[in-house]
């Protein structure tokens, strides 16, 4: 069997790694338009490898996100890829948002995340930066990789493994026949299912994540997070320890204009912001909650306000920030009622799999992500 793999980021190479686990005889060809592997968000993102509690007990991201964080760590060590098994704190900022906390322990409880509340002292202990009131949340679990690092071995053992790889090719231009389509092509994931005739009500719109590299003689020991709005699926301005102790803060969750609106006019596609912004517009328009994000979020495209959301965080941040390169979140929006898919989404179609939406923490569940796929859609058959 011949099969067919769109997109060279990471949940397009997981999947390729676990068929060909599967079935070794197989041919696997995975291609992208871009010149290299995980070139958009697979490479863009922090590398955070997050332990699974902020998602509803009843989603794919509960039940994939925990096991995908041991069997990412399981790959990285027997590839002397370096983890960075930094820790977590989820810190909150007034009395509120405790509840939100006492919530968020609950669903770590029931997805095997890991995760306790421990009070303010005990969360001086771990990170004497962080700043919290009376309670946080710790996951000890949660840790940081380099993700171009993980994404660059994991296409050279796929090609040890004869998966071959072709650069430089959209999906409209591949003309070789296959047996078995698989799509993980990310920003552009609904537009390949589209011709297809699958995931008509649903379109993809990017949001820009910003971030500010920090330079100052303040450090952290650990991530750390705010409490989320849990009603979204963004987790808010936060601090990220990387693979090498590089101290980030972010992202924003923006509304783009346009798939891949990085930075300034790069990357320009004016269909695509004449249909985004359609959408946006409607959204706007229908959802209080997407109005008041838009706002909010677009204050931080002044860097002074991205700071300012991060000194609540932390009890000291003197020094430095320069710009660090922008990610864009591919979120699936059901177009029936607007609303943002929060959860993976996966359609099949006799011979055809479209991974439609597989937003954060798709990095960190990607491995157990691929098994269930492939699970679900392959062997029940």
């Amino acid at each position: 069997m011949k099969v067919l793999i769109v997109g060279a980021g990471i949940v397009g190479m997981t999947l390729a790694y676990e068929w060909r686990e599967r079935n070794p005889n197989d041919e696997i060809v995975i291609i992208d338009k871009e010149p290299h592997e995980a070139f958009h968000a697979s490479g863009k993102n922090s590398g955070i490898l997050h332990a699974g509690f902020y998602y509803n007990t009843d989603s794919l991201k509960a039940k994939l996100t925990a096991d995908g964080n041991r069997l990412m760590k399981k790959f990285c060590k027997e590839k002397n890829i370096k983890i960075n098994e930094t820790g977590k704190l989820v810190v909150a900022k007034n009395e509120d948002e405790l509840e939100t906390l006492k919530e968020l322990e609950k669903r770590s409880q029931a997805n095997g995340a890991g995760v306790y509340l421990i009070t303010e002292e005990e969360a001086k202990k771990i990170d004497s930066n962080a700043k919290t009131y009376k309670y946080a949340l710790y996951s000890p679990n949660t840790a940081s990789v380099n993700p171009k690092e993980v994404c660059r071995v994991l296409r050279k053992d796929l090609e040890n493994k004869d998966v071959k790889f072709i650069f430089n090719m959209p999906f409209e231009r591949y003309k070789e026949s296959f047996d078995f389509l698989i799509n993980a092509a990310g920003l552009y994931a609904d537009k390949i299912a589209h011709q297809f005739n699958i995931g008509l009500n649903y379109s993809v719109i990017p949001f820009k994540g910003l971030y500010l590299k920090y330079l100052g003689e303040d450090k952290i020991k650990t991530q750390i997070y705010p409490v989320p709005n849990i009603k979204n699926p963004f987790l808010g301005v936060h601090f990220t320890l990387m693979a090498d102790n590089t101290i980030k803060i972010g992202p924003t969750a923006i509304p783009a204009f346009w798939r891949e609106n990085y930075a300034g006019f790069e990357r320009f596609n004016l269909k695509e912001m004449i249909e985004i912004l359609s959408i946006e517009a409607k959204m706007f328009i229908k959802h209080k909650w997407f109005r008041d994000l838009a706002f909010y979020e677009m204050r931080y495209y002044i860097p002074k306000n991205l700071i300012n959301e991060a000194k609540k965080l932390v009890y000291k941040l003197r020094g430095e920030f320069k710009p660090y390169p922008p990610g864009i979140r591919a979120q699936l929006v059901d177009l029936n009622n607007l609303s943002l898919v929060m959860d993976f989404l996966v359609e099949k179609q006799q011979n055809q799999i479209h991974i439609l939406n597989a937003v954060s923490p798709a990095f960190t569940a990607s491995f157990a992500f691929a098994k269930y796929i492939l699970d679900e859609n392959i062997d029940k058959e």
